[in-house]
């Protein structure tokens, strides 16, 4: 039963300017794709008694239930300004103890193959994000290291193979240097994506849990590259291990 702070929190609880979820609409763990539409595919295929609890710019979130358990699935949208957002919100506003972003990547590794899945140890970055927090010097941001050796091991359980490491998070997709990329690759970056860095510093900040796991979507050294309607519905063994450790 809620006490009586609790209770008057409760009523005056406001929706934001970018989610019109109610409190408790969203459960403790969100899986948290880029795109709005893998989240409605993941809702609508793996998720029952599924409510849709937000559609504030179309960026939608549904709540349901996987193997019994309340799991809630949100897009963050493109890009580290943007799912700095909805994650902020998420952790401090609707409780969420932990964000599991699924998403795409380029390869930078001749190892990581199309379709292959990545669990992101940590992120580098060529944005300023962390700068916010008056660091006098270079952070590291790192995911949860319950959540990664979860996710290697259920990956293992479900004979998913799975590459452990280092990602790049850019704020540059059109990069005026084409050929960055193979210093980031000299150093062991595995792959290049656009939001973990922001998601693990938020996560590091306020004390709660996030993991990144992608699946190769293009590769800087072949050719080879997915369709859109691939990276919205093919995706799914990414999908199958975030659900599992959710």
């Amino acid at each position: 039963m809620l006490n009586f702070k609790e209770k008057i929190k409760e009523e005056v609880f406001m929706s934001t300017p970018h989610n019109q979820a109610n409190k408790g609409d969203i459960a403790k763990t969100v899986l948290m794709p880029g795109d709005p539409l893998r989240a409605k595919f993941i809702a609508e295929t793996f998720l029952t008694d599924v409510k849709q609890v937000t559609t504030v710019r179309n960026m939608f979130g549904y709540t349901g239930y996987y193997n019994g358990k309340k799991v809630s699935v949100m897009g963050s949208g493109m890009g580290m300004p943007s799912i700095g957002i909805y994650a902020y919100e998420l952790f401090i506003e609707y409780d969420v103890e932990q964000i599991i972003r699924i998403g795409s990547c380029g390869a930078y590794s001749p190892d990581c193959k199309l379709f292959d899945v990545i669990l992101a140890q940590g992120a580098c970055t060529n944005s300023s994000w962390s700068h916010q927090y008056g660091l006098p010097g270079t952070y590291s941001a790192l995911s949860d290291f319950h959540l990664l050796n979860n996710a290697y091991n259920t990956a293992k359980k479900l004979n998913i193979n799975v590459h452990v490491g280092n990602i790049l998070s850019s704020d540059i997709f059109y990069n005026d240097k084409p050929e960055v990329w193979k210093n980031w690759a000299r150093m062991g970056v595995l792959a290049v994506e656009m939001e973990s860095y922001a998601l693990f510093c938020i996560a590091n900040s306020l004390h709660k849990k996030a993991l990144t796991i992608l699946t190769v979507s293009d590769s800087f050294i072949t050719p080879e590259v997915t369709t859109s309607e691939q990276r919205e519905k093919s995706f799914t063994e990414m999908m199958k291990i975030a659900l599992e450790i959710a």
